[in-house]
């Protein structure tokens, strides 16, 4: 009797290596409030207390974030009269990624510059940066697992993280991915939240999501970030050679803005917890200490 691998009987069903549907994101949970507010980071996060904070989960890819501001921009050149500066740095824990221990830099490490750079235009969209004219917000990522979709991951964590420290956004920005993706029954399949063996197999790339990568022209992987209640996008990176035109552009895009909305209905549900439990610690209902209420 022949035995089949795992893999094998997944793809006759058709469902992904991990075992989801091709429209399934992975299971998400997200916590804000992950550091007390009198927190003192330390030297791998800002060094300075902290005035929001969130963890999400996708999958086993994990994130930090964490918010300092508004506060005084230390250096005059880099004051803005009419609106504040936002400040965004991600960062990799050494134990983030399967077999690589090595320490990376994000001052000069190529992906995190421009993965940062990313992260930042998605926030700038959502942010009411005009309420805070002279002042700076700086917003640090870390990524403490990495199993494809750190992006994403780092621009929902960031903006539970602002909506932790209690600055005002337009809209949530909500991320996730999709892809054209060979998973091995016989055809094409778009797939949504890919993980990092999806993402190289797509690419050809390590997973982190910014590095430039060189996949077949039948695979597609694109990072979309949206503002879901206004049905703006406000970022989307594609990196990939489109066979179909832009039909397949606008059907991967179409399941990527799906997987946002699905994104936004956790990322809702954890404010609204959030919400209603400093709610009852302020009518003393709940035996939770509040520092900054």
């Amino acid at each position: 009797m022949t035995s089949l691998r795992r893999t094998d009987i997944l793809s006759l069903i058709h469902l992904r290596s991990d075992g989801r549907r091709p429209q399934e994101i992975r299971h998400m949970s997200c916590h804000l409030g992950a550091l007390p507010s009198t927190t003192d980071c330390g030297s791998a996060l800002p060094t300075s207390a902290c005035s929001g904070s969130a963890l999400v989960r996708m999958g086993l890819t994990q994130v930090l974030a964490v918010v300092r501001g508004p506060a005084d921009v230390t250096k005059r050149s880099e004051e803005l009269p009419d609106r504040a500066v936002l400040e965004v740095s991600i960062r990799t824990a050494p134990f983030s990624q399967p077999g690589d221990r090595r320490n990376v830099n994000p001052s000069t490490d190529r992906r995190l510059i421009e993965q940062s750079n990313l992260i930042q235009i998605a926030l700038s969209s959502s942010l009411l940066l005009h309420l805070y004219p002279k002042c700076k917000i700086s917003v640090t990522v870390m990524v403490l697992a990495d199993d494809g979709g750190r992006l994403e991951a780092g621009i929902n964590a960031a903006t539970l993280a602002l909506m932790d420290a209690g600055i005002p956004l337009k809209d949530m920005v909500c991320a996730c991915s999709a892809g054209r993706w060979n998973a091995g029954g016989g055809g094409e399949d778009i797939v949504v939240d890919l993980n990092r063996r999806e993402i190289q197999a797509a690419t050809g790339t390590g997973g982190g999501s910014g590095g430039a990568g060189v996949g077949t022209s039948d695979t597609i992987y694109l990072p979309v970030a949206t503002m879901p209640q206004r049905g703006t996008i406000v970022l989307a990176q594609c990196e990939s050679r489109l066979s179909g035109g832009e039909e397949a552009f606008g059907e991967v895009l179409e399941a990527a803005m799906g997987g946002c909305q699905a994104v936004m209905e956790v990322m809702s549900a954890a404010v609204r917890e959030r919400g209603a439990g400093l709610l009852k610690a302020r009518q003393g209902k709940a035996g939770v200490i509040l520092e900054d209420c």
